[in-house]
C-alpha cells in the first residue's frame, strides 16, 4: 500500500468523518450535548420550552381529533338522505330538553 496515495488520504478522511458521525449519533441518543464542526458543544434544548411544546402538541392533537370528528359528521350529512338527516337533527334538538327534564326529576 502506498501511504501517500490519494486513496489512502480519502480513506483516512472517511474514517474520521464516520467516527465523528457515530460519536454525535451516540451523544444525541443519550442526551449529551453535540459537537459542532469546530469542536465546540451545542447547548441542549431548553427543557421548559420543550415541555411547553409538548403540551401545545397534545392540545393541537386533541383539537385535530375534534375537527376530524366534525368532518365525519359533515361527510355523513352530505352523503345521507335528507329525511334521515332531518330526523337526526330533530332528535338532537329534543335531547337537551329531555336531559333537563330528567335532571329535574332526579332532584
Amino acid at each position: 500500500m502506498n501511504w501517500g496515495s490519494p486513496e489512502f488520504v480519502i480513506l483516512i478522511v472517511a474514517i474520521s468523518t464516520g467516527g465523528w458521525v457515530i460519536n454525535n449519533w451516540i451523544r444525541a441518543r443519550h442526551g449529551y450535548p453535540l459537537e459542532d464542526e469546530w469542536g465546540g458543544k451545542t447547548a441542549l434544548g431548553d427543557d421548559k420550552a420543550s415541555k411547553a411544546l409538548i403540551a401545545e402538541n397534545v392540545e393541537l392533537r386533541s383539537q385535530l381529533a375534534e375537527v376530524g370528528e366534525r368532518l365525519q359528521v359533515l361527510e355523513r350529512i352530505a352523503t345521507d338522505s335528507s329525511v334521515g338527516v332531518a330526523a337526526q337533527i330533530e332528535a338532537l334538538r329534543d335531547e337537551p330538553r329531555i336531559t333537563a327534564k330528567l335532571e329535574r326529576e332526579v332532584r
